[in-house]
């Protein structure tokens, strides 16, 4: 009846309901942002009205209509392994040494990390008595029939779980519009489409490479990240952990969690990931120690967060016996005139914290 109301006479809904007022699943009720628009101007005091909505698009399109300078967004993903483990730290991933003290202060290994990483993110799957596989199936069919359906004419549903399970498969690579179109029989202009609607509605994010004018050989190709990693393993049919941890995909599963949980910790802090969090892959040959034998290969930064000047270099690998040779690449910032390089990361499955060298460090995945 309230929302009848509301919808009717939306003006009469803040004669009623004095700021501050908690609205939820705000994109339902379009007739309000005019009004709130009104409310917010004729008022000096913040904190008026806290907006919670589950559809993002929709959301995010009458707040930019409406609401523009007057809000402040806040992105709320998944949990992250701290929430997991009830970490106080609310820092953003800056592998400084001020972070790594005071996040030193509350590591703890995960007893199997791979069942985090398989179980995925989502509030309702922290409770064991929620089935996985009912899970899954049921938000592909809601996110489908709801979310995508709203946006686009999808005809073929089936086709569109295809590409979602195509795209799945990429996580961790650089974005190939072409291989997802020929593998799913669609053309590449409704790929690109469609995946500008998974990154828009939360799904996935696309990752920006780092540029700069001294880095000329850079490759400019995106890549592409699913924010969550149960997710994932739905898609491409990894019904346990056992079998994500020694399938095809580990690796880049592995490197898809730890992303996933930097951003977080972006998130959870209230800065915006996207001006911080970039990669680097280029034509710069390098000289690369492998099996004892010199090596050139394409220098490649899974990572660089780049904060107050400084570039940290990040290398994720899905291992628990880390080298100095993996962190080959990150001397190609060194060729950034404006920016100083800071430490380098090797976030892994080690055990603790390890210097490598003086510019390398260890730390363990649980760290971030």
């Amino acid at each position: 009846m309230l929302l009848e109301e509301t919808i009717r006479e939306p003006g009469l809904f803040f004669r009623n309901n004095k700021p501050p007022v908690i609205l939820d699943e705000i994109q339902h009720i379009a007739e309000l942002f005019p009004y709130i628009k009104i409310e917010c101007d004729s008022s000096e005091h913040n904190g008026l009205f806290d907006l919670t909505g589950s559809q993002q698009f929709n959301l995010m399109q009458h707040v930019s209509e409406s609401l523009a300078g007057r809000i402040a967004v806040l992105e709320l993903p998944g949990l992250s392994l701290r929430e997991l483990q009830q970490v106080q730290c609310n820092r953003p991933f800056v592998p400084t040494e001020d972070y790594i003290e005071e996040r030193g202060k509350e590591f703890s290994q995960c007893d199997d990390i791979w069942k985090i990483i398989h179980r995925g993110g989502y509030p309702a799957l922290q409770n064991p008595d929620v089935d996985w596989q009912t899970f899954f199936s049921s938000y592909i069919q809601t996110y489908i029939e709801r979310d995508i359906s709203q946006l686009i004419k999808v005809q073929d549903k089936l086709k569109f779980t295809q590409f979602l399970t195509a795209v799945a498969a990429r996580t961790g690579q650089l974005v190939n519009y072409a291989d997802i179109a020929n593998q799913t029989g669609i053309s590449q202009v409704t790929v690109k489409t469609w995946i500008s609607l998974l990154e828009t509605s939360g799904i996935i994010y696309i990752m920006q490479p780092f540029t700069n004018s001294a880095l000329n050989r850079a490759i400019r190709t995106p890549k592409i990240y699913f924010r969550d990693t149960g997710l994932v393993c739905f898609l491409t049919r990894y019904q346990t952990a056992e079998t994500a941890a020694n399938g095809a995909l580990a690796g880049n599963l592995f490197e898809t969690f730890a992303v996933s949980e930097i951003l977080k910790s972006f998130a959870n802090a209230g800065a915006d990931y996207r001006l911080y969090v970039s990669f680097y892959r280029g034509k710069d040959k390098i000289r690369k120690q492998k099996n004892g034998e010199k090596k050139a290969q394409e220098a490649e930064i899974d990572l660089i967060i780049d904060m107050d000047g400084t570039l940290y270099p990040v290398e994720i690998k899905m291992s628990a016996d880390p080298a100095r040779e993996m962190a080959a690449a990150f001397d190609v910032l060194d060729k950034v005139p404006e920016k100083k390089r800071g430490t380098g990361t090797i976030v892994c499955l080690y055990s603790k914290p390890l210097w490598l060298s003086e510019a390398v460090r260890v730390l363990p995945v649980e760290y971030i």
